[in-house]
């Protein structure tokens, strides 16, 4: 890194968060980023924290591991659940340490509630008793997603308006919220956040068109499959966790353990899990869309999925952030 975009590190503390749908070439741009100016990579995924799917949640390689420094991939175990605020901390802390040895932080990753959490702290949401959430996630995984979507309408019709009918994660969340305290999800939401990171926040956004996007996921899964994806569900299904841990409902997880414990072929799993995905990038398209400089300080809007010819126009754009506080 330049002394001058250096010293406005150190005195400035800026962020930058490099955030798009899955397959959009986050984690390529990131180490781009990082090895241009001198920047720590941390991550921003709420599945690639876990150590046990690096294939099947296209965590970094190795090889870019070793390019540049890289916090929180593979930090905890599937048995261990991480939630936001727990990350929330872990980043933090990760941003704070690279900040001292002055070190750019860039944060990515494609899970918009960890941005959420960073950039405008935590929703200040009741804990669900135990009993609440466990009738719930078993809810989940034995009634198909419509069926507990429309459960989930007639306790709290507003969250299900303005969830997918088959984002069954988020439709539990909500439905073991209302459950436990007789309100809506949204009503919470609508409250002041609390403890919002006290950095100046540059998002990085890639929001490509949905067919490209699908392509992209359907190549990419292909290319997990031969890399060992069934191996490593295979693996984690042999320590018999309980389905309801968030690395159980990765996306991609459920229809191979259905295809490892002889249910169903092979290509029906594939299908089904590149199904699951293309649902999954539609969502987080959804929200991107609706960032704002209420979420980050500035935002860099790409039409597109991220290669190596964005790149120097990135860094200008980073660079100039980093100095001015503009983009």
């Amino acid at each position: 890194m330049d002394r001058e975009v250096n010293a406005a590190v150190v005195a400035r503390k800026p962020v930058v968060a490099i955030t798009g749908p899955t397959a959009s070439g986050k984690s390529g741009l990131a180490v781009a980023v990082a090895e241009a100016l001198d920047g720590t990579v941390i991550n921003a995924d709420s599945m690639q924290i876990y150590r046990e799917l690096p294939v099947l949640t296209a965590a970094p390689s190795a090889t870019e591991r070793a390019r540049v420094p890289h916090r929180l991939y593979g930090v905890r175990d599937a048995a261990r659940p991480c939630s936001a605020e727990a990350w929330r901390e872990l980043a933090l802390r990760g941003i704070a340490t690279a900040h001292a040895h002055g070190r750019l932080p860039i944060v990515v990753g494609g899970t918009g509630l960890y941005f959420r959490a960073l950039t405008r702290g935590i929703a200040p949401i009741p804990d669900v008793p135990a009993e609440v959430r466990a009738e719930v996630r078993a809810r989940q995984q034995t009634v198909p997603p419509p069926a507990l979507h429309a459960e989930l309408a007639a306790a709290d019709p507003v969250m299900a308006a303005r969830l997918d009918l088959h984002d069954s994660q988020r439709v539990a969340r909500a439905l073991e919220v209302v459950r436990a305290t007789g309100r809506s999800l949204a009503a919470y939401q609508a409250m002041p956040d609390a403890g919002a990171a006290p950095y100046e926040t540059l998002g990085v956004l890639s929001v490509p068109p949905k067919p490209d996007v699908d392509a992209a996921v359907e190549a990419r899964f292909d290319a997990m499959l031969a890399a060992g994806a069934v191996e490593e569900v295979r693996a984690l299904a042999a320590r018999k966790l309980d389905p309801a841990l968030p690395a159980m409902r990765a996306v991609g997880v459920r229809p191979l353990l259905h295809y490892v414990r002889g249910e169903i072929p092979r290509a029906d799993a594939a299908e089904r899990a590149k199904r699951d995905t293309r649902h999954y990038a539609k969502r987080q398209l959804t929200w991107l869309r609706n960032q704002s400089p209420q979420d980050f300080c500035r935002i860099v809007r790409y039409d597109a999925q991220f290669s190596q010819n964005d790149v120097a126009y990135i860094l200008r754009k980073i660079r100039r952030f980093v100095l001015t506080g503009e983009a």
